[in-house]
């Protein structure tokens, strides 16, 4: 007699929840397929869109994995699960992660924000956090650097999404400027013929802008002529020091005394 009772009850549960639950995991096969079928489509948009190959995959993954959440809860949903106790968890967990992982997140939140706006890309020479180098790499939740003397810099991107960053390479060019200080009893114009030959044969130069040269500043004990000339952003520090030499030879070879010599 109890056993009769038993197969009743779960013949009635059947009934009633034997089609809420086949209707659900038809739901959730279709919603599964239908996400699988968006995955692809949506990498291909992001490659035809030139998103950076950094933020790709996670971006995808992200989004996947969120229409997948969903999915599961509109079957628990369909088949009537209750959510109250399943919300409290996921929401008692989210705070948690959140408390423990608030720097993690704020370097995550400005990766995106670097990999989408590109103050900087692969390849650019920039000064931050006191050092200066070119982008070899940018992570979601850090970027590196590698410094002119090929040290490696990890920098955290919540540092170089909130404070000051000096792109050098973004124009494509960086003027060049330095100062040579001489005594009264030199020739301006001689220098000024000097100096301008001596650019002239630099072929690490570019020659717009156009280059100036004049006088700075005037002291007691003579005056400063200042010389700015334009070069390429990569390979600025070695056009310097070719001109800079160059400059020095040329004035020596010319009868001009420097300071010093």
């Amino acid at each position: 007699m109890d056993l009769d009772k038993f197969y009743d009850k779960v013949y009635s549960w059947i009934l009633t929840v034997g089609p809420k639950i086949l209707i659900g995991l038809f739901l959730l096969l279709i919603g599964f397929w239908l996400i699988r079928i968006f995955r692809g489509w949506l990498s291909k948009h992001m490659i035809r869109k030139d998103i950076s190959s950094s933020v790709r995959p996670f971006m995808v993954s992200l989004i996947v994995t969120t229409l997948q959440v969903l999915v599961i809860v509109a079957f628990m949903q369909v088949v009537g699960l209750q959510m109250t106790v399943f919300a409290t968890v996921i929401g008692a967990f989210g705070v948690a992660a959140g408390l423990a992982l608030s720097g993690t997140l704020q370097n995550f939140t400005s990766g995106i924000i670097i990999l989408f706006l590109k103050p900087f890309r692969l390849g650019d020479n920039i000064i931050a956090q006191g050092q200066e180098g070119t982008i070899s790499s940018i992570q979601i939740f850090f970027t590196v650097m590698k410094t002119f003397d090929n040290r490696t810099v990890i920098i955290p991107n919540s540092k170089l999404s909130n404070e000051v960053i000096v792109n050098l390479s973004r124009e494509g060019k960086r003027r060049m400027d330095f100062e040579i200080k001489l005594g009264f009893g030199i020739d301006y114009q001689q220098v000024l013929s000097i100096i301008s030959k001596s650019i002239d044969q630099e072929a690490g130069l570019l020659k717009d802008p156009e280059r100036r040269i004049g006088i700075s500043s005037i002291e007691p004990d003579g005056y400063k002529v200042q010389v700015n000339v334009w070069a390429p952003a990569h390979g600025y520090v070695d056009a310097k020091l070719v001109l800079l030499q160059r400059v020095m030879e040329d004035l020596k070879a010319g009868g001009v005394k420097l300071p010093g010599i």
